[in-house]
């Protein structure tokens, strides 16, 4: 974790379809308020999916964060095809993980088809509140993780 006991999270949002996108970060709140004691969550908003792994590496570099989680709903329609932009966003996410040891996680979601409709939309909102959870408990599994590596790597030393 960072210098101090309280974990520090950045959550960043893409702004395409931001009333779907935003519930991951409700979800992701309302649950890591109830799991990970005192957690600190800093909220990022993005133009789209494809600006997310670089801003997440740049937060993650501060030195800041325990972790960084980024949300987006990545449908056909903009200017890349979904799954292009889809792909590129979660390996580059994965990267920032790999090259700075800060945990990336991923609430971006590509449906097969999506129209704006109100059956569909009202669908992934709430979905996306689940996401949001599973993401919280996701981060919590790994910080703890984290912690426990740490407390054995001190304990070697000792």
């Amino acid at each position: 974790m960072t210098k101090t006991t309280t974990p520090r999270i950045a959550f960043i949002k893409a702004r395409w379809h931001a009333d779907i996108v935003d519930r991951a970060h409700e979800g992701f709140t309302d649950e890591a308020g109830r799991i990970i004691p005192g957690a600190q969550i800093d909220a990022y908003d993005v133009p789209g999916a494809f600006e997310m792994p670089l801003l997440a590496k740049k937060l993650a570099k501060t030195g800041k964060y325990d972790a960084v989680v980024a949300a987006a709903f990545v449908v056909d329609g903009g200017i890349y095809r979904h799954d292009f932009v889809a792909d590129a966003v979660v390996a580059g996410l994965m990267n920032v993980g790999l090259e700075t040891e800060v945990p990336c996680f991923s609430v971006s979601l590509t449906p097969h088809n999506y129209q704006e409709v109100e059956v569909l939309t009202a669908f992934f909102r709430e979905h996306f509140v689940k996401k949001g959870r599973e993401a919280a408990e996701a981060v919590r599994q790994v910080l703890a993780l984290d912690a426990q590596l740490a407390a054995e790597d001190r304990a070697a030393v000792a």
